[in-house]
């Protein structure tokens, strides 16, 4: 492992986590969109990861949630069908509000080992000029 590999696998896990973060609040902001049943519900976004080989982590991809969606009666909708149902995201908010959760201090986990290691090569810097 090169002097420079700790920063290299945390700069990927802040990319990975900030993508992640991305798209939580995407999901999040969305989770009430409600459409007519003719439609596709909102699907959530859910990123798929995997590892480096030399250490680190890359976005691999992206999956969606049902476009199916869940029925939900809401009469007084304009956009309810003649039952009376609307169309809203298959989420689980408590899911992603946890997810978010992880995802954030992951980003807060990847930006204090940049830290620490840029402050390390830095004392090395210091000691080798004297």
């Amino acid at each position: 492992m090169s002097a420079f590999d700790a920063l290299s696998i945390a700069n990927s896990a802040l990319g990975a986590h900030q993508t992640w973060l991305d798209a939580l609040a995407g999901n999040i902001a969305n989770a009430n969109t409600i459409t007519s049943t003719d439609d596709e519900a909102f699907q959530a976004t859910y990123v798929i990861f995997q590892s480096q080989a030399g250490g680190g982590v890359d976005v691999a991809g992206f999956a969606g949630s049902d476009p199916e969606g869940v029925l939900v009666q809401d009469p007084a909708n304009p956009l309810a069908d003649e039952d009376g149902f609307v169309r809203a995201p298959a989420m689980d908010m408590s899911s992603e509000m946890s997810q978010l959760i992880m995802a954030q201090r992951g980003f807060q986990a990847s930006v204090q080992v940049t830290k620490t290691a840029q402050d390390t090569y830095a004392a090395a810097l210091q000691i080798g000029g004297r």
